[in-house]
């Protein structure tokens, strides 16, 4: 009984932490041999992932020939944490025996077995009773080893993935080093430090494998694992509570130390790393041979029903050519696939219609922690062309598993387009850039440029919508003349050729447009990047921006001297001079002149149903979103405001706009006048805030400039103030939505303020004690202007203000208790020195 309970009390240290800086596994252990048979298949202990009722396992232990002492295996299953295994459940074999030496021993997992255990324990008298009585007594304990240990060990198997694909990385081809070790890290589930890549190449590999007690990360899949081992049909709460998270890859498991049951065993943890049909063991204490003797405690695979890993696309939108040599399919969220064999026999099946009968593929793929994802095996044979569907398919142990799909692309010759407008696109002596379409890019390898009968050159080429290829031609030092564009696809055979022509283009010029009385104007017609200037009588016109639209170019000209007095219909040419000196003729388009307003006034109006808010805008910019906003325009073209004409109100930034007539918020003062009134809360709601413009526009759309009206600023809604007698004290603000202030202070220049984060979600501040009655504020909507604001002060005894949430007041200099005169409603001073 005296072992019992130290066993237990060992454990529950263990579960604590208490044990967590116990050895890593780094010792070798002895290799069992297993195979599991399910019906009339066998597999290798290194492809099950679980095991069920009725599996046949083969035992086989692998000791050398020259082992001196004898070791006892006993296989143990067990049912849960609160039902103890009967007698039958467990099978000692003598590994020193030659008939079990040579051809092993057959072990049937019994019905209503849920965890199944080996154990290597020294010969000794009473050796199978005692660890027999051990686990009969205490099943929850090794319930919750079989847990842990198999959970830790496959984090280890990912582990030491990841250490070796970095090491051989760093051997053979250092310059992949971070593309292989990120790939792999992600593939994993290992926490990369990306710090180590901006260390001299020779230092990058051993700082990525320092620190493995730290880099295996949870993984969903070992999560379900553990997750069908704790809530078998007899798990209850005190299996939940045993279980305790893993503690990282270098110790794996807070359980490990020495669990002592009597005085002549010690149960030493060991993970099972598979290979094949071997088990390959680690330690992390050293085996003992004398009181008290090491039991090595070994777990099988989980008896459960099988629950196949969540593989998924990194991106399920993502697509692939199916010809790519070395093509891998990004895939995550399943590290065991790339750590262990569990999963096997994978390939891609890819269905095809033809002559309405469907033909099967399969293209056998590997799992590859350091490319990222499946890697082809082998070319595919002929696919047919387009768009295909491929599914993952392979076994999860003894059942048939199919994973995600995959989009593919099989590359089609002929199909290559010019995009619209680019018939006459190339042009000598400027770079320029060709658009090509198909049904899809992804299978382009690369392309080539043939200028008349000198050698191809590669070009740079980009994707960045699916069915287009924007490639960059160089034609800056060629000649015009024929030119042939090669697209090379993975998969064909031969490039599809496109022969175009690269002109010799000058400058020729189609029209210029402007509007009266505006300050740009645009050229229309090919080769403008040769514009110098342009002279349009006394105007004289300067290149600003060049775009190209369609098969045109199209200058924008910003001018200088008034355009108001052009008539527009009226014949006009302007002169436009080119770079090299040249000039030629263009005609003029005069358009009527756009409408222009000019602000006369702007106010807010109060809400006569609302209390005055007590904060004192010092902007007369700053307009309150709650008021009601008022301003004026007055028509400067044409002379008199039209009854059709529109107004449109518009945040700067774009975030809310509104158009206004005559029937909607637009009221004529006059012929030349018109009045603008709006609730701007009502109209935009109360995310409105910030710079806001307004400027006419005509019945047809036309649109004038813009003008500056203010800022919108929404405002706190303060209640209350309450403050001490004494002016040494902070006083206490309340109100509602007070993250709308970013500081408050009783200075003026807001000296010794406190700041109001802007995730503030309290009713009251702690504030300074205010200066004549007055405190002095910020608003987060408009910070570059300190308002003023005038509270009631209610006076509090002397008990001292705390400060909600954090901000507390910084020290005030004496100021003077103000409340509202009872006949002016104006603060009055009560502090005593106010009158002297």
């Amino acid at each position: 009984m005296r072992g019992c309970w130290q066993l237990i009390l060992l454990w529950c240290l263990a579960s604590t932490g208490l044990l967590a800086d116990a050895p890593a596994f780094d010792l070798t252990g002895p290799k069992v041999d297993v195979h599991v048979k399910r019906g009339d298949l066998t597999l290798p202990i290194g492809e099950v992932p679980n095991l069920q009722p009725g599996d046949r396992l083969w035992i086989h232990p692998d000791f050398p020939e020259s082992q001196t002492t004898h070791f006892v295996l006993i296989v143990a299953f067990l049912r849960g944490t609160t039902n103890q295994p009967p007698s039958d459940w467990f099978r000692r074999v003598e590994t020193w025996n030659k008939q079990v030496r040579d051809e092993g021993v057959f072990v049937t997992v019994p019905a209503e077995a849920q965890q199944a255990l080996i154990f290597l324990a020294p010969e000794t008298g009473g050796d199978f009773s005692t660890l027999r009585n051990a686990v009969t007594k205490l099943p929850g304990a090794f319930v919750r080893a079989s847990q842990d240990l198999q959970a830790a060990s496959l984090d280890r198997m990912r582990l030491e993935a990841y250490l070796s694909e970095v090491r051989i990385t760093s051997q053979t081809d250092p310059k992949l080093l971070k593309d292989r070790a990120e790939m792999a890290a992600r593939s994993l589930g290992i926490k990369l430090d990306k710090d180590c890549f901006d260390k001299p190449s020779d230092q990058q590999a051993p700082c990525l494998v320092q620190h493995t007690d730290g880099l295996v990360l949870d993984d969903a899949n070992t999560q379900s694992m553990v997750t069908q081992l704790a809530n078998g049909a007899t798990g209850d709460l005190m299996n939940q509570l045993s279980y305790s998270t893993l503690a990282g890859a270098g110790n794996f498991s807070p359980y490990v130390g020495a669990i002592l049951d009597t005085a002549h065993f010690q149960y030493i943890p060991a993970l099972a790393l598979p290979t094949d049909d071997t088990l390959n063991l680690r330690l992390n204490v050293p085996p003992s041979f004398r009181d008290p003797k090491s039991v090595v405690v070994v777990a099988l695979p989980p008896i459960s029903s099988p629950k196949p890993p969540p593989l998924h696309p990194v991106n399920p939108e993502e697509e692939y050519c199916a010809q790519k040599p070395g093509l891998v399919l990004s895939a995550e969220g399943a590290p065991v696939v790339f750590s262990t064999q569990l999963a096997y026999n994978l390939s891609l099946r890819v269905e095809s219609q033809s002559n309405g009968k469907t033909t099967s593929l399969e293209l056998p793929v590997k799992a590859d922690a350091s490319s990222g994802g499946l890697v082809l095996v082998s070319p595919p044979p002929p696919l047919p062309g387009g768009a295909l569907t491929a599914v993952l398919h392979g076994k999860w142990g003894f059942v048939d598993w199919e994973g995600p799909h995959f989009l593919l692309q099989v590359a089609q010759s002929g199909k290559w387009s010019l995009a619209p407008g680019q018939l006459s696109a190339m042009v000598v002596g400027r770079e320029d850039t060709l658009h090509l379409d198909d049904d899809s890019t992804v299978c382009v390898d690369h392309v080539n440029e043939q200028v008349g009968k000198q050698s191809p050159v590669k070009l740079a080429w980009k994707s960045s919508k699916a069915e287009t290829l924007e490639i960059a031609v160089p034609l800056k030092d060629a000649n015009p003349g024929p030119l042939t564009v090669a697209v090379y696809q993975y998969g064909l055979a031969k490039p599809d050729r496109l022969a175009l022509t690269a002109y010799a283009e000058a400058a020729s010029l189609d029209r210029l447009t402007l509007n009266a009385g505006d300050q740009s104007a645009s050229l229309r017609g090919n080769r403008l990047d040769e514009v110098a200037k342009a002279e349009l009588g006394d105007i004289v016109l300067k290149p600003a921006k060049l775009s190209r639209v369609d098969d045109f170019d199209q200058l924008t000209m910003s001018t200088e001297g008034s355009t108001a007095g052009m008539e527009p219909g009226k014949a006009y040419e302007a002169k436009v001079q080119l770079q090299d000196g040249r000039q030629l003729k263009v005609p003029v388009t005069v358009e009527p002149p756009r409408p222009q307003i000019s602000l006369l006034n702007k106010g807010v109006q109060d809400d006569a149903s609302a209390a005055p808010s007590p904060v004192h805008l010092a902007s007369a910019d700053d307009l309150p979103v709650d008021g009601r906003l008022v301003f004026f325009l007055k028509s400067r073209i044409p002379a008199d405001f039209p009854r059709d004409e529109k107004v449109e109100l518009a945040a700067v930034d774009g975030s809310f706009h509104i158009i206004l007539s005559l029937s909607d918020g637009l009221m004529l003062e006059d012929a030349k006048t018109a009045m603008v009134s709006l609730g701007p809360l009502a109209r935009f709601g109360p995310s409105a805030f910030g710079p806001v413009q307004v400027r006419a526009m005509s019945a047809q759309g036309v649109t004038g400039d813009w003008l500056p009206l203010g800022t919108l600023v929404r405002v706190p809604g303060f209640k209350d103030l309450r403050c001490p007698r004494s002016a040494t004290k902070p006083c206490t603000l309340t109100g509602a939505n007070l993250f709308l202030a970013s500081s408050l202070g009783a200075a003026p220049d807001l000296s010794n303020s406190i700041d109001v984060p802007p995730d503030f979600t309290g009713t009251q501040l702690t504030v300074p004690h205010p200066a004549n009655g007055l405190l002095y504020l910020r608003l987060r909507d408009d910070p570059a202007t300190v308002q003023t604001l005038t509270l009631p002060v209610t006076v509090v005894k002397d008990s001292g203000a705390q400060a909600p949430s954090g901000l507390t007041a910084p020290p005030a200099a004496p100021t003077e208790k103000t409340e509202p005169n009872a006949a002016t409603g104006s603060p009055q001073s009560t502090h005593p020195a106010a009158n002297q």
